[in-house]
């Protein structure tokens, strides 16, 4: 970008009298200070042809320029210096086919604007950006004399929560005029791609407030066949954040449909379970906050009363299998990985929970690669060991399907 000079009788690339930092975008030091220095500056570098000192004509004007850190700024027109003498411009080389005019100070004004935008999105800083209008796909901002683009994935979950009975559209609508939080995550002056990201702007300002353990309320986004996004409701009231709840943290049981237990709007709590703060991701648990069902034995699955003790069984050879439970047994050991199923013990509640046959793999710790299954029908409970070289999510997934293949 060319360095503005201002000489007596025109404004030159060539002839420096004057080196104007208007266009120095400096994020962090211009003030009124640096203004009133640029003005001495100019008054002190006026001379006259014959070499002494000229006081600076009363016409020339410079508009002070705030910085990049202002919402407004003033437009930036060519200065007009008033000569008296023709030979008096002769003398200093003036050249009046060189003077700006105006497209060429909107062009250079653009080029410093696109500076900008480029320092911002290389600083990670946040701009206060005006909602000029918006489209199909998102939002206009405004960046100074230029105009990005907020894609709608990109807007924070806020204004969705606060009236989730509109559309995309009514509330893209109700923000127009309104200034919002942005960062810059594109500034491409060549394909003249300036985008802006408001989740990102908001990760800056509230992800220091949460950490792993955390319980938040929070809002179910949108559903996908691998989990749900769910809004953060922080103590102001206002959702800033979104998280990702996998499907294996839904719930303990095994979810094939996130959607089967989640719908877009509901309210839930979530747990906090891991924070990658480089990639400003999330990661939620709602099973975590219940207790795992699946942490049973034998003895806490049957309760009984304080005057008498479990009546069990241990003597795996005596043991009949519940009803319906041998053929689950065979289907079993047809499965990959499978490599033994047994009864260990049994015992007999004082109430009947259910007479149909339940089956689940408790979460006991597991001993070496041999695994623990409950199975409950009528008064009894039989404890199974399943030697397997699966994991625990394997061998849920191989119960459903064996459960799904048994009448």
């Amino acid at each position: 970008m060319p360095i503005f000079t201002a000489s007596l009788g025109s404004v030159s690339r060539t002839n420096i009298a004057f080196h104007s930092h208007l266009f120095a975008c400096d994020i962090t030091s211009q003030n009124h200070h640096h203004y009133h220095q640029q003005q001495q500056h100019f008054s002190s570098s006026i001379t006259s042809v014959n070499g002494s000192r000229t006081n600076p004509p009363s016409v020339l004007r410079f508009p002070f320029f705030s910085g990049c850190c202002s919402a407004k700024r003033a437009a930036f027109f060519a200065p007009k210096v008033s000569v008296s003498s023709d030979s008096a411009a002769k003398a200093v080389g003036v050249d009046q086919e060189q003077s700006l005019s105006p497209e060429d100070v909107r062009q250079d004004r653009r080029s410093a604007d696109w500076k900008a935008a480029r320092t911002y999105n290389e600083r990670g800083l946040i701009f206060e950006g005006r909602v000029e209008g918006f489209n199909g796909g998102g939002l206009l901002i405004r960046f100074y004399s230029l105009v990005g683009f907020l894609p709608f994935p990109q807007l924070g979950p806020s204004h969705s929560c606060k009236e989730p009975n509109k559309s995309i559209q009514e509330v893209a609508r109700a923000l127009t005029g309104s200034v919002i939080p942005v960062k810059v995550i594109q500034a491409d002056e060549v394909s003249r791609k300036l985008i802006f990201s408001e989740k990102e702007a908001l990760w800056s300002k509230f992800s220091h407030q949460i950490n792993v353990g955390d319980v938040f309320q929070a809002r179910v986004g949108s559903v996908e066949d691998y989990g749900a996004f769910l809004h953060l409701r922080f103590p102001d009231g206002h959702y800033h954040l979104t998280g990702l709840v996998h499907v294996s943290e839904v719930s303990w049981d095994l979810v094939q449909d996130v959607r089967d237990v989640l719908s877009e709007g509901d309210d839930v709590r979530v747990k906090i379970i891991n924070i990658d703060r480089d990639k400003s991701r999330i990661t939620l648990s709602i099973k975590q906050l219940e207790e795992d069902p699946l942490l049973e034995t034998l003895e806490k699955v049957m309760p009984q009363d304080a005057s008498s003790s479990p009546d069990y069984s241990e003597n795996s050879y005596e043991i009949e299998p519940l009803p319906g439970l041998e053929i689950i047994f065979q289907e079993l050991l047809q499965e990959d990985g499978i490599k033994d199923v047994k009864i260990n013990r049994q015992g007999f509640e004082k109430r009947v929970v259910s007479q149909d046959l339940q089956l689940w793999l408790s979460n006991v710790p597991p001993i070496g690669d041999q695994f623990t299954l409950l199975a409950r029908a009528g008064r009894q409970v039989q404890e199974i060991l399943l030697t397997t070289s699966l994991d625990q999510e394997g061998i849920k997934r191989t119960l459903q399907r064996v459960l799904e293949r048994v009448p």
